[in-house]
């Protein structure tokens, strides 16, 4: 029988799950660099501050080391996620980005949803 092989994870870097919410952090400032100036002090800096939430609680949660703290960093993660996916949502309401742009982000959101719950439930389940 092949026994299968744990990949190590050394440091949050090694989780896919902070990987892409990286790369979701660097598409909101990409995209809120086309936004109104006027929006500088609002709708530009809550999605920034939001979207580089999520990475910065998965990795402080995981540096942590105690399961019960990185569970606990990792819901913060998720909230932080839902504010984002509520500004991306207002962004579109108020015409800033276009239907397809907000789709696009609100399912990469999505799937970093589903990515924290099952991490979530993989650290509920071990010893």
């Amino acid at each position: 029988m092949v026994e299968k092989q744990r990949t190590s994870i050394r440091s949050y870097r090694d989780l896919k799950v902070w990987q892409r919410s990286m790369d979701l952090t660097v598409r909101t400032y990409e995209l809120t660099r086309r936004f109104p100036a006027e929006e500088k002090y609002g709708l530009i800096s809550q999605m920034r501050r939001a979207a580089a939430s999520v990475p910065a609680n998965i990795a402080e949660g995981q540096a942590r080391r105690s399961k019960k703290e990185f569970l606990q960093m990792l819901g913060i993660a998720r909230g932080s996620l839902a504010e984002l996916e509520t500004f991306v949502t207002l962004s579109e309401r108020l015409s800033l980005i276009q239907s397809e742009t907000s789709d696009s982000l609100l399912k990469e959101c999505a799937e970093l949803n589903r990515m924290m719950n099952g991490l979530m439930r993989a650290l509920s389940n071990r010893e």
